[in-house]
């Protein structure tokens, strides 16, 4: 087993892996000045394994390794996991960081596996464990007409699949997207991204593989490209996401990394099981975030000298329900955990999605709150540049001091503007929008989860005692077990 430190993580990425960049190759992402936020920001997850070891490293026996791949087998397993995620996105500033995407994956394969294949998926858990891998997660296919299933694609290489197999090996073609951390992980885990028919089996396919593996090529998104100051913009200037198209051009992969391999019945039951890790994952990395939100709304409403206004009261009071609601389903999810496939513990399908669901429903309203809360300066506010000017900043802070000093009041004003306007905002945005399942995604396994046991009981309960004891009320029991 081992523990790696931020340095190794980051000497590990030179290798020969093919990125490209607003069109053109980076030849080591370490060096290169655009990615360097991301991958500091990634480095997080190796430095709370010191200043957090006693919720960031695992011994169970054999060695110390990372928590994030800590098999889950209790409740109080599941509870710690979410103290371990909330906990490293809080040092991230409320964003997801690196490990605890590809641990969600471990651990489905490892739940919904068995035979050669759950073989190949534990010794594949114990290189994870060994080596102290950052591992990244390619599950999204790029889909082409949503309206068609793989097999009837225009061009079947819109959903990755298996273009030709030997003895010791699948070559497989296509792509993913929306991959986060790719140009700085040192493996990637492909999964399934829906269920499959049988003449989907060619596309029925799951494998781990290093990010540096011939033939594969990632386009990475230069969406948050840019340079920005701490003034204005204190997340962004800080903490960075790499985000790729990932290419797969006849790709070989060794059958010993191979997890599914045309096996459509499967692969289903794999991207389900994902979720269910995934979206517990994506409600505790977000409580960080909420907490800034809320912190964020108090503060320019006293900086304003608006927080003793009834309205503003109101809105401060809906921001907190919001948060801690998520936080609620959040920790029931944990309580409500279940043990699964191969003894695998998996936290409350049902109060997970209604957290992810609660979270990205409410998500644009809490910051238009914010934005209500913290006023017009928001865009129309003076910059870092004028700040830094002492001739400037004597005027900045007679004209701006309210009932804060105007340094306290328009540091929180930016910090607002970051987390819901421009470049960063915009990214959340879409993040609570569409990362980890849409709401439409959220809202059929919310339907999936319910047991309706109990509430039909208690329907048939009130019309047997409104009925009595008569051969109807017989009759009806007979009938809602026939609707059941």
């Amino acid at each position: 087993m081992a523990i790696r430190d931020p340095q190794s993580y980051r000497a590990g990425l030179r290798d020969d892996r093919r990125v490209v960049y607003r069109g053109e190759r980076v030849h080591d992402v370490t060096t290169f000045a655009e990615f360097d936020d991301a991958i500091s920001h990634s480095s997080l997850a190796y430095a709370i394994s010191a200043t957090h070891p006693d919720l960031a490293v695992a011994d169970d026996g054999e060695g110390p390794y990372t928590a994030f791949y800590r098999v889950p087998h209790t409740a109080a397993d599941i509870t710690d996991r979410g103290k371990l995620i909330e906990t490293l996105s809080r040092t991230g500033a409320g964003t997801i960081v690196l490990k605890e995407v590809g641990s969600d994956a471990l651990f489905a394969l490892l739940r919904v596996l068995s035979g050669e294949s759950l073989a190949k998926a534990q010794a594949f858990y114990r290189h994870c464990c060994e080596n102290d891998v950052a591992l990244a997660v390619a599950q999204t296919d790029v889909k082409g007409d949503r309206s068609l299933p793989p097999h009837r694609q225009p061009d079947p290489d819109h959903y990755l699949r298996v273009v030709d197999e030997d003895a010791d090996s699948i070559t497989v073609s296509g792509a993913k997207v929306h991959t986060s951390f790719s140009a700085n992980a040192d493996e990637l885990i492909v999964l399934p991204t829906r269920a499959m028919s049988a003449e989907d089996r060619d596309w029925a396919v799951s494998f781990a593989i290093p990010v540096d593996t011939e033939g594969l090529t990632l386009y990475v998104s230069p969406y948050l490209h840019g340079d920005s100051n701490g003034f204005e913009h204190p997340i962004s200037s800080r903490h960075k996401l790499l985000e790729s198209l990932t290419v797969f051009d006849r790709v070989r992969v060794p059958k010993e990394r191979v997890f599914l391999n045309r096996e459509p019945e499967l692969a289903g039951p794999l991207a389900l099981a994902f979720v269910d890790y995934h979206r517990f994952t994506a409600v505790n990395y977000k409580l960080p975030i909420l907490d800034l939100m809320v912190g964020a709304g108090i503060g320019v409403a006293e900086a304003n000298g608006i927080a003793t206004a009834g309205h503003v009261k109101t809105k401060l009071t809906e921001l907190i329900t919001y948060a801690e609601t998520v936080r609620g389903f959040a920790d029931l999810a944990a309580l409500r955990s279940r043990s699964g496939g191969n003894g695998i513990q998996l936290p409350d399908p049902l109060a997970v999605n209604m957290a992810k669901y609660h979270f990205a429903h409410g998500f644009h309203q809490a910051a238009a709150t914010l934005l209500d809360l913290a006023g017009g300066l928001v865009v129309t506010g003076p910059g870092g540049a004028d700040w830094d000017r002492p001739e400037v900043r004597a005027v900045l802070e007679k004209y701006f001091a309210a009932a804060r000093p105007a340094e306290e009041r328009l540091r929180l004003i930016h910090l607002i503007g970051d987390l819901t306007t421009g470049r960063w905002g915009g990214y959340q945005s879409v993040l609570a929008t569409h990362a980890e399942g849409s709401l439409e995604a959220e809202k059929m396994q919310i339907a999936r989860s319910h047991d309706s046991t109990r509430a039909r009981a208690a329907v048939a309960e009130v019309l047997r005692a409104a009925i009595g004891t008569s051969d109807a009320a017989t009759e009806l029991d007979s009938d809602m077990a026939v609707a059941r």
